[in-house]
């Protein structure tokens, strides 16, 4: 399966998570990709509520599997801003970002959704909103000066595999908070959906 290893990896970085109590959320790539349509990704994004009291612990159970440095995790928590781990066996990268403070970063967390893996149920993992993703992968498009195609074909797969189940209202304020509502509206028509 195309996503089988990222997800097996994001899975045990969220089975950490989970046992210290920090509040996650999968974004990017993998997130439209089990919104949408499936693509192979490069990295996994995570949003994680830690704090320097979870660094110790955090540390310690991942260090034999994954490269984690305790400083970049605490300077990263300093300025809200995000640090990498890497799975030494494959290389692959997961950059986890700090959760912000503000309202709308509160809020895209509060929003997150339970995802089924079939192959393992009891263990679900927990991704943006399909909106949330949404948005954010037109904010990023919008950054590479519209021509990132991953970005744009991500968001169209997200759009066309969730159409009616999109909770439209709350789409449209996130796109305007985020400054792409022309995009939205761009990305609904080629997505052959009402705007």
């Amino acid at each position: 399966m195309l996503l089988a290893e990222p997800i097996q990896i994001t899975r045990r970085i969220a089975r950490e998570f989970e046992r210290l109590g920090v509040r996650y959320l999968i974004g990017g790539s993998l997130a439209s990709s089990l919104h949408g349509i499936p693509r192979a990704t490069q990295d996994v994004d995570m949003v994680a509520e830690i704090t320097n009291d979870h660094i110790p612990e955090l540390v310690q159970e991942l260090e034999g599997e994954f490269y984690i440095d305790a400083e970049m995790v605490r300077e990263a928590i300093r300025r809200h801003s995000s640090f990498n781990v890497i799975h030494l066996a494959t290389m692959f990268k997961v950059d986890i970002f700090i959760l912000k403070t503000d309202a709308a970063s509160q809020e895209e967390m509060n929003r997150r959704e339970q995802y089924q893996l079939s192959e393992i149920p009891e263990q679900p993992l927990f991704l943006a909103s399909a909106e949330d993703v949404i948005a954010h992968k037109l904010y990023w498009y919008q950054l590479s000066g519209g021509v990132s195609e991953r970005q744009w074909n991500d968001v169209l797969g997200v759009l066309r595999v969730q159409q009616d189940r999109l909770d439209r209202s709350y789409l449209e304020r996130v796109a305007q908070q985020r400054g792409v509502s022309d995009l939205l509206e761009r990305a609904l028509k080629e997505a052959e959906l009402k705007v």
